[in-house]
């Protein structure tokens, strides 16, 4: 594998698995963690750019803390990437998701009690206890009604994918504070239990059954381009984060297609269509 994004190795370490693929000063198993804060960039190199984001409690496997940055892996789609140290927090074992737009956390389980976190939709949480239609989690209690458990996936990303209209448009986001295209994707696609890389072109490579050009679209289809990916909504419907809008926004297909090839985005390189979805 010689794609940096999911190699796990540095200047300064590797995983052990890959002990016979690359050179390095040490090879390391990786200790367990997750994210402590509400969202935090996942950057290309200490205090480099950002190539994504993470989410409150997700799982991560950490190689190397060194100067105030910590090296790790991303459990839910294998990114590798630098995010501050002071980030990390222990494993959360997640029980539940946030399936809201977004969502809460208050010191106590009443709404006007002093609120500690906003946890964005997909954000995952332990829930330890239930009291007045609040859940006690390791961030705090959240409404209830803003959970869902993981066992139980959704079955229609394009309905995730719509909590999040109006969100501004952010290269590399991840959360309802800020997200580009393929992080809508992945948000929806994950909802729904299905595995779904970080970027476009790594979705374009791995994601549903390539469609002959010309196939009518159907909901929950996704279009690609170069460096760019949207769901359909419906037939006559695009639903996708860009920078046209600067914001998640819905737009009608054909106008869209012909406005993304006219400005330099190209044609469609693919039509795919998902599996395991209603």
């Amino acid at each position: 594998m010689t794609d940096r994004r999911l190699l796990p190795a540095n200047g300064r370490v590797a995983a052990a698995h890959l002990r016979d693929q690359v050179t390095a000063p040490r090879y390391e198993q990786g200790q367990p963690a997750s994210l402590g804060t509400a969202v935090a960039d996942l950057l290309r190199a200490p205090e480099g750019a950002r190539d994504r984001q993470l989410l409150h409690g997700a799982a991560l496997t950490v190689y190397d803390r060194h100067q105030g940055f910590a090296f790790v892996r991303a459990e839910a789609d294998g990114y590798v990437g630098y995010v501050a140290e002071a980030a990390l927090a222990p494993p959360c074992e997640a029980t539940h998701r946030v399936s809201s737009r977004a969502t809460h956390a208050y010191r106590d389980p009443d709404l006007k009690s002093p609120d500690l976190l906003l946890l964005s939709l997909g954000a995952r949480v332990r829930v330890t206890a239930r009291q007045d239609r609040f859940c006690q989690t390791q961030a705090g209690w959240v409404p209830e009604g803003h959970l869902a458990p993981l066992e139980t996936p959704e079955t229609d990303p394009v309905a995730v994918a719509q909590r999040l209209l109006g969100t501004p448009y952010l290269w590399g986001g991840n959360s309802a504070l800020g997200i580009d295209c393929s992080g809508l994707v992945q948000a929806a696609l994950l909802a729904c239990g299905l595995p779904c890389p970080g970027d476009s072109d790594q979705q374009e490579a791995a994601l549903g059954q390539t469609l002959p050009a010309g196939s009518a679209p159907e909901r929950g289809d996704l279009l690609f381009w170069k460096g760019h990916v949207a769901l359909v909504a419906d037939p006559q419907t695009l639903l996708h984060a860009n920078a046209f809008h600067m914001a998640v926004a819905r737009e009608p297909l054909a106008p869209a297609l012909s406005r993304i090839e006219t400005t330099g985005g190209g044609a469609v390189t693919r039509h795919a269509r998902l599996t395991g979805v209603l």
